[in-house]
């Protein structure tokens, strides 16, 4: 069962999940990061690392939120594959948290 980036990491996109994936299955978008669930291997590395808790196994996202299964897979065979941590934007502090930010998703 693969993990699923959620609502939070709109636009906080912190990548320390990233560095410790050991098949390389974070793809990079403009404001957010989304799980291949084809190479997730649900080792359960990068859930932890998630300092926003935007990362949830497949059969725990929570209410509200599942449309993100669809879009981690959808988006994932668009975006390019990132495999190193990069610095989150400068405001993702004041990001962290707030609701309703599927609106604001960057494709």
């Amino acid at each position: 069962m693969p993990f699923v980036v959620t609502e939070n990491c709109i636009k906080c996109k912190h990548t320390d999940c990233v560095e410790v994936c050991p098949v390389d299955c974070f793809h990079e978008g403009p404001n957010f990061l989304v799980i291949d669930p084809d190479e997730c291997i649900d080792c359960t590395l990068c859930e932890p690392e998630c300092p926003v808790g935007a990362i949830f196994p497949e059969e725990d996202v929570p209410a509200g939120q599942e449309v993100f299964i669809g879009l981690n897979a959808e988006l994932a065979k668009e975006w390019p594959v990132l495999t190193v941590r990069k610095e989150p934007p400068a405001d993702a502090a004041e990001w962290d948290g707030k609701p309703n930010k599927l609106p604001l998703l960057e494709r």
